[in-house]
């Protein structure tokens, strides 16, 4: 008989759990194992599985045995080493079994189940009755007024995209046209519930409740997820599977076209490179492959349009003008071709579909099934690899959206990641029109469909994006300047300043369209220029955030949400959101605007224009330029660090020797993990990377500063830290105890081949300049008056 079962996190479980000698027999009905519990139901058994010290697992297995795991879940996931057993003690009726702060309890009289953290009087969550398990139902209770994120975002086409708050009965589904979904349910108040299912499930939200039905298994199986949003994300990618790096090029700005051919294209990029506006690649629509085409020519050049395709002499060129091609790729195949035919003959078709006439070729096709491993292996066929190998270095994934199902464009670029990875060391990079969790272990970016041009378009996709993010796709992008229409100058410059700002930066239209910035009018180009070069300037910032998606799940763009999680005014606030930990962006979203209201959360902030310094929990109205359209509405963090370095054509044009790195101090410590890897291939995934920690503190009228002792073999060219400390004007500084040089001014400081410093001043104020080699650990102290 069990009267109450409390597993906390922390302590981990052995094997074979330790039972003091002061504890009773353990109950019949209760089977210890490996970190957790198995408590006999009818019919079945309820397993707890305590992981990690965040993670509670709840599975109902049936007698009739457990479901295999979906695609939501990794391969592999994680189940942290276990050293400490766990403790079990019988008081009364009660079974403590103690692990760390995660904790269940079991009431028997009740029939609840009762998820519990350490250090809160009322438990997170609350199953009230465990049988209900057994009959297919989860059901859950926590406390009223919980925010609720997750399990689904909108379409291109929703007018009114439902915001980031989630109420009602929402589908968990991928959906299409720019959708984003995944089983996950999370609060700000400090819980998380990631279901494992093929989707559909109906997430019921109510105030103080949830229910989830329409399973699409027998065996209820979720994860229950204790903690603020940077560690519940970084849970669900322990459980989902991790992100790989994207290239580092695919960081830069990419310009899209339909209706485009060789010599416009060396055009185009000649021209941006004649006036340094910088450019990493070119996406190229149903122009680039000989679509319709006998002999598989949805996988070949066009040798019409490209004629030094096939031969690779074009991608040369533009390598060697810094350009990456990235090529449209459809899920469907003409069926009166040799590769149609071997398609019937090994039964790749979706099974049941008939044909259709492509509305491009205008010729009978059908669509691949993906979810069929034979499909998988076949699509990264022999034709598609040499035109790998002669210069399409990304995948541009479209439409596999429109046959249903969660994961047919999951598995589509699945296909594409295996087979490349097979192939080659280089990195996948792929942009597709849906998400399933699950989808970003194969290097996979979402863009949000085929959205309209305008302001008001332009102002929907910002809930667009973070409602993505708040499912756990941290790659988002949009076609900038809308793909149906074309947008008037100021839109263009408005929407390109926003996607400088975004995970993936890149514009594209409707076949015609053109969305080269000097397209638009001088007053647009130049508004465009400056923010595609700032985002050029952030590159290293960009970089290392990257790095802590696929390292800790949580990337370049988060909601407010994430830094202030009991902040009730930016619950559902996606006019601004963080780019990193330490900037806050809030884009011009109107036409003709002249100010803007904008709600700074707690903290000090700076202007990153101006230099103005604003106390947070608070909203200031900033002056919006009507005229030049230049503006983007950008604060500073206080306690900020930010890398930066010198605006090239393109990722890679030039070895980064220096860095500046600027530094906000505020009273408490604040980190930075400054990464570097060789930016192609997955050498990072065997410890061939740089990761060195950055770390500032003001105390009084004295800053540190630190660099830590690196991590990782690669060697960058990077030789010195040049720390820009802004608001302190030093008159000693001393590195590792011993005084540092001081030089006459920045110029000398450049020139000088070890550490030194000096002092200047610019917008923000005083700056005290600290040169420190970089790739060893050091420990600054200034002092001012």
């Amino acid at each position: 008989m069990l009267g109450a079962c409390l597993l906390a996190a922390g302590w981990q479980a052995q094997a074979h759990a330790a039972v003091p000698k002061t504890a009773a027999a353990i109950p019949a009905r209760v089977l210890l194992r490996h970190g957790g519990a198995d408590l006999r139901l009818g019919g079945g058994t309820l397993s707890l599985r305590l992981i990690g010290g965040d993670v509670l697992h709840v599975h109902f297995v049936p007698a009739t045995g457990a479901t295999a795991p979906t695609l939501v879940m990794a391969p592999r996931p994680f189940h942290a080493a276990t050293t400490a057993p766990v403790v079990a003690i019988r008081r009364g009726r009660d079974l403590l079994l103690r692990e760390g702060r995660l904790g269940v309890e079991v009431d028997e009289a009740s029939g609840a189940l009762a998820i519990l953290s350490r250090g809160t009087h009322e438990p997170l969550l609350r199953i009230p009755a465990v049988a209900s398990l057994a009959r297919g139902t989860v059901a859950l209770r926590f406390a009223k007024g919980a925010p609720l994120y997750g399990i689904d975002g909108s379409n291109a086409f929703a007018k009114k995209p439902p915001g980031l708050l989630r109420s009602g009965a929402q589908v968990a589904e991928a959906g299409d046209q720019g959708n984003a979904g995944a089983p996950l349910v999370w609060s700000t108040a400090g819980f998380a519930v990631l279901l494992d299912c093929k989707g559909g499930a109906t997430f019921h939200l109510a105030q103080g409740s949830l229910r989830i039905s329409r399973l699409s298994r027998p065996d209820p199986d979720f994860y229950v997820i204790a903690g603020d949003p940077d560690t519940i994300f970084a849970a669900v990618a322990q459980l989902s599977g991790h992100a790989p790096l994207f290239p580092e090029w695919s960081l830069g700005f990419i310009n899209s076209q339909w209706g485009i051919d060789e010599k416009e294209l060396l055009s185009d990029v000649r021209t941006y490179r004649a006036k340094h506006i910088p450019l990493d690649a070119f996406s190229l629509d149903f122009d680039w492959k000989a679509w319709g085409q006998n002999d598989y020519g949805e996988f070949r050049w066009n040798t019409r349009k490209f004629p030094d395709g096939p031969s690779g002499k074009l991608g040369r060129e533009l390598d060697a003008l810094g350009v990456h091609l990235i090529g449209i790729m459809k899920p469907r195949i003409h069926i009166d071709t040799v590769e149609g035919r071997y398609a019937t003959a090994h039964h790749l078709w979706i099974p049941g579909e008939k044909a259709s006439l492509d509305y491009f070729s205008h010729k009978p096709v059908k669509n691949l099934d993906f979810d069929n491993p034979a499909t998988r292996a076949w699509f990264f066929n022999p034709t598609l690899q040499h035109s790998f190998e002669t210069g399409i270095a990304g995948w541009w994934n479209d439409e596999a959206d429109e046959v249903g199902g969660n994961t047919q464009f999951l598995n589509m670029e699945r296909a594409l990641y295996d087979g490349q990875r097979r192939m080659t060391d280089i990195r996948v990079f792929s942009l597709n029109r849906n998400f399933w969790l699950g989808a970003q272990r194969y290097a996979y970016g979402l863009w949000s469909g085929d959205i309209h041009t305008g302001f008001a378009s332009m102002a929907r996709q910002r809930s667009r994006m973070l409602s993505a993010i708040d499912v756990g796709e941290m790659w988002w992008s949009m076609d900038g300047g809308g793909f149906h229409g074309h947008p008037s100058d100021q839109n263009y410059a408005r929407w390109i300043e926003f996607g400088a700002f975004t995970p993936i930066f890149r514009v594209h239209g409707t076949h015609g369209q053109k969305r080269q910035p000097w397209r638009y009018g001088p007053v647009a180009e130049r508004a465009a220029a400056h923010a595609i070069r700032l985002r050029y300037e952030l590159l290293p910032y960009l970089y290392s955030y990257a790095w802590h998606e696929h390292a800790a799940g949580v990337g370049l763009v988060r909601p407010l949400t994430f830094g202030w999680p009991r902040d009730p005014k930016v619950r559902n606030d996606s006019s601004a959101w963080l780019f990193g930990r330490w900037l806050l962006v809030s884009p011009v979203m109107e036409r003709d605007q002249t100010e803007k209201r904008i709600y700074l959360p707690a903290g000090i902030w700076t202007d990153w224009a101006s230099g103005k310094v604003y106390l947070g929990g608070r909203s200031i109205t900033l002056p919006v330029d009507s005229r030049t359209w230049s503006d983007i509405p950008l604060f500073i963090r206080q306690g900020a660090i930010i890398p930066m370095q010198p605006v090239m054509d393109y990722v890679g044009q030039h070895p980064v020797t220096t860095v500046r790195v600027n530094v906000f101090p505020a009273a408490e410590q604040t980190h930075f993990s400054y990464y570097d890897d060789d930016g192609e291939t997955y050498a990072y995934e065997h410890g061939t990377y740089f990761l060195q920690g950055l770390s500032t503190r003001a105390d009084g009228n004295e800053v540190s500063l630190a660099t830590a002792t690196p991590s990782g073999t690669y060697r960058p060219a990077l030789a010195h830290y040049l720390f820009a400390v802004h608001r302190m004007v030093a008159v000693q500084v001393s590195r590792n105890g011993a005084a540092l040089a001081r030089v006459p001014d920045l110029a000398a400081l450049r020139r000088c081949a070890g550490g030194c410093w000096t002092i200047g001043g610019d917008r923000f104020g005083g700056v005290t300049y600290v040169k420190l080699p970089a790739g060893v650990p050091s420990d600054v102290e200034m002092r001012q008056k």
